[in-house]
């Protein structure tokens, strides 16, 4: 499997936050379907988030359609939800994107509302600091 262009600085922000990385690649087996969410992560100390486990799946928008992109998007993140709900359901997921593109078509009325429709779980990323701005 293909990695995300941005999947080790999704993976440096993640650890500057505090997060420990716990699968870089995690596997859901269901028996007759297996997914591979990008990254998986869990908070051991602070107060805050003690206990929390997140899985996160990276995508970059790079491709000539946003669209196209989109669509592949909510619909890995969808069976990566369900599949999540099945075998581990206190782990959240989210789907990491770059900052410019969560301030450009992330912000478009169709695909906003397709978010929340969805409830989406988005964390944004920033490329250079390699740190997350939402």
């Amino acid at each position: 499997m293909a990695r995300d262009p941005f999947h080790n600085v999704v993976r440096r922000a993640l650890e500057k936050e505090g997060w420990t990385i716990t699968a870089d690649y995690y596997e859901i087996d269901l028996g007759e379907f297996k997914f591979q969410i990008d990254l998986a992560a869990d908070m051991l100390l602070a107060a805050e988030r003690e206990g929390q486990k997140i899985a996160v799946e990276v995508k970059s928008f790079i491709a000539t359609s946003n669209v196209s992109e989109f669509h592949n998007a909510l619909g890995q993140f969808l069976n990566y939800r369900d599949a999540l709900a099945i075998k581990e359901p206190d782990r959240t997921l989210f789907l990491a994107v770059r900052l410019p593109v969560y301030e450009t078509f992330f912000q478009g009325s169709f695909i906003a509302a397709s978010v929340q429709r969805y409830e989406l779980r988005l964390v944004i990323y920033d490329v250079e600091q390699e740190i997350f701005t939402k």
